[in-house]
């Protein structure tokens, strides 16, 4: 039987659908979103800025009410409070969260429902996508950079889902989710896209569902990290100018009010890099296991392997950054970004642009 026989072209077919159909509804949840910021109130700066300010600890709490409720129709919903930073991760201030993406209002949280079920129904057609091509090439569905992309925004989408299971304050992660996966799934399924087939006799190992599996894991978590992160520099900009007696623009008093305070995003994206980081130690010491069994040797400074160690030594640089007195906040910030931005080069730049062993793995 040839390898080409071993290949089921019609669920091939049909999973190139599935990708196609969730890009769709992500579209669509991609809309939801922006009607979700869009529409709701156009939150004030009194919030934080009351406690940043002389007008002390009574005003901040008095502009984060326990229960925010507004009658809508003849109706009365009742919408999540914004929590109170304690102490901050950062060092720096205790700031109310912003009551999210919503704004607070009842349309705008109608709206952000929307986004989320819709976003939950991508994920599932995706996901189905991703099993299918797995079950019409009977083996792991990440052989190439086309399988890996599919998963990876699969697993991205998963682990948000999974954070509002928990009833985490995260739908503000919801807008550049969606936009980042939509991206990604256009560069997959335009540049990317790699026939159905069979693998090169070296990935035919149990490891790869080991070593590949964790390595997607952990790139997902990681973008939720960055995007943390990311945010947070904006925040913590945001804070300072209100702390400093400024006036943010339009920009800042609309969306980020909104946000969690920088406290919040600065210790959510901690507390994800540092979960995360043993796994991807785990990731490298399975790849040279793996090396091992398939090249005879566990340890040969390929590009693929230098780069997974240099994302490595990053981001054990951003958690002792964070450990270390004078490196916390946007210091350790910038290391985090890097960090991540070293991991995407690793996946884009090494297997497009450089020579590998792993070349089998390319476009």
């Amino acid at each position: 039987m040839t390898l080409a026989a071993a290949t089921n072209e019609n669920l091939a077919q049909f999973s190139n659908s599935l990708i196609y159909a969730s890009m769709a509804v992500f579209t669509l949840a991609f809309f939801a979103h922006i009607a979700e910021w869009v529409f709701g109130s156009r939150s004030k700066v009194g919030r934080t800025a009351a406690a940043l300010t002389g007008a002390g600890t009574a005003a901040a709490a008095s502009a984060a009410p326990a229960v925010k409720v507004r009658q809508e129709g003849g109706g009365t919903a009742v919408l999540d409070k914004p929590k109170i930073v304690t102490r901050s991760a950062a060092g720096t201030r205790d700031v109310p969260d912003g009551p999210g993406a919503a704004g607070g209002t009842v349309k705008g949280d109608l709206y952000g429902r929307i986004a989320v079920s819709l976003t939950v129904l991508a994920f599932l057609i995706e996901a189905s996508g991703v099993v299918t091509r797995a079950v019409a090439v009977q083996r792991a569905p990440w052989g190439n950079m086309y399988e890996f992309s599919t998963t990876f925004s699969t697993v991205a989408v998963g682990a948000y889902i999974g954070f509002l299971l928990a009833r985490k304050n995260v739908r503000w992660i919801g807008l550049p989710l969606v936009t980042t996966v939509l991206l990604d799934l256009g560069v997959a399924v335009t540049w990317l896209y790699t026939k159905s087939d069979q693998l090169v006799p070296a990935l035919h190992s149990y490891w790869l569902w080991i070593h590949v599996s964790t390595a997607i894991f952990c790139g997902a978590v990681f973008y939720l990290g960055a995007v943390g992160t990311l945010l947070y520099l904006f925040r913590d900009s945001y804070e300072n100018k209100l702390a400093r007696g400024g006036n943010p623009g339009p920009f800042a008093r609309s969306v980020l009010e909104r946000l969690p305070a920088a406290a919040s995003l600065d210790k959510f994206s901690y507390r994800i890099n540092a979960a995360v980081f043993p796994l991807w130690t785990f990731t490298i010491i399975a790849g040279a296991i793996w090396a091992g069994d398939a090249w005879g040797r566990y340890w040969g400074w390929d590009a693929k392997e230098v780069w997974s160690f240099i994302t490595w030594v990053a981001y054990a640089a951003y958690l002792h950054a964070r450990a270390t007195a004078g490196w916390k906040g946007r210091k350790a910030a910038y290391i985090g970004l890097a960090a991540f931005a070293c991991f995407l080069f690793n996946y884009y730049g090494v297997n497009i642009f450089v020579n590998s062993l792993h070349s089998y793995a390319g476009v």
